[in-house]
């Protein structure tokens, strides 16, 4: 049996319809249900689960990311560099989403794989978080909800300096970055990793977990940090805390003209390098499409490199 030209054009465009409208589903700011994804690397960090937490792990997707939320169980997701790239510098990656879901895609497994392909032993951290509602539908009328613009400060004498947002009890997630870290550490050899040159880079609330790390571990002596757009304001500074690389665009809603943690790392003599963006926005991962804040990864292995975690280790000498 033949098939004429006319009928194998009539396919070729309802193909392409079919592909274009796929393509505007999964990249429109929509969220859509999507059955949880395949973790065969994924490791249990097996620091126990979440209270008051009914409902169990699902995912969804939103501007074409697979996003999770409702995670009970902690794990850690290996990207290993080829071995003759590898240089003995690991990063924990640390996605964000509020505490309450995690960019799984957009700040962790592409940063990850992007990394590796630089030589360095990327680890995606999918940290524990808080209950969100079951039904995907109340999770999204949740986060359609109308919100209230943040009020200006009139009784502050200084008025440059916009209020920080309440505490959260990070103590579930800072017991998984200290349980991930612990596993990097444990299995360095097998991993190929000098256990001297660990850093962690997060985004938005993963850059939050970056610093709440940095500055309350006391099992976890990062080697470097890199807060991608998170928040800026001033941070008590540990004497032994490491450099810093951090990066925001001046478009994104946590900036507010602040450079509090900056000044904090330069009052302490710490060395801290800040990329300031023109725009990109909030949440822009590897970078969004015409957008000044596309170079940040580019800067980020430029900084490595300058402060010599690109040099292929001696791991004779990290032992």
């Amino acid at each position: 049996m033949t098939t004429s030209p006319l009928k194998l054009i009539k396919s070729f465009f309802f193909i392409a319809a079919v592909f274009l409208t796929s393509v505007t589903i999964a990249q429109d700011g929509t969220i859509y249900p999507l059955e949880a994804p395949d973790e065969p690397e994924a490791i249990p960090l097996k620091t126990g689960g979440v209270e008051n937490q009914p409902a169990s792990e699902t995912w969804f997707k939103q501007w074409g990311d697979p996003m999770a939320r409702n995670i009970t169980e902690a794990t850690l997701t290996p990207f290993l560099p080829n071995p003759e790239k590898a240089n003995g510098t690991a990063v924990i990656v640390t996605p964000g989403g509020g505490f309450m879901w995690l960019s799984m895609g957009n700040e962790g497994w592409e940063v990850a794989e992007a990394l590796a392909e630089k030589g360095i032993a990327a680890f995606v951290l999918k940290y524990r978080l808080q209950p969100t509602a079951e039904s995907l539908d109340d999770f999204t009328a949740f986060m359609n909800r109308p919100r209230t613009p943040p009020s200006e400060t009139t009784n502050s004498a200084d008025k440059t300096t916009p209020p920080s947002p309440p505490q959260r009890d990070l103590s579930n997630q800072l017991e998984d970055a200290e349980a991930a870290y612990a596993m990097i550490i444990d299995r360095a050899d097998e991993w190929g990793v000098d256990i001297n040159r660990i850093g962690m880079i997060g985004f938005s609330a993963g850059a939050g977990l970056t610093m709440h790390a940095t500055l309350h571990s006391k099992t976890m002596k990062l080697a470097f940090i890199g807060p991608i757009y998170g928040g800026m304001g001033p941070v008590d500074v540990p004497k032994d805390a490491p450099p810093m690389f951090n990066a925001i665009a001046t478009d994104d809603f946590l900036f507010r003209g602040q450079f509090g943690v900056i000044e904090s790392w330069y009052k302490a003599g710490i060395p801290v390098e800040l990329h300031l963006y023109q725009n990109g926005g909030h949440g822009f991962g590897l970078g969004n499409p015409d957008r000044t804040s596309n170079r940040w990864f580019d800067s980020f292995m430029y900084w490595l490199e300058v402060n010599k975690f690109l040099e292929a280790a001696d791991m004779k000498k990290s032992k």
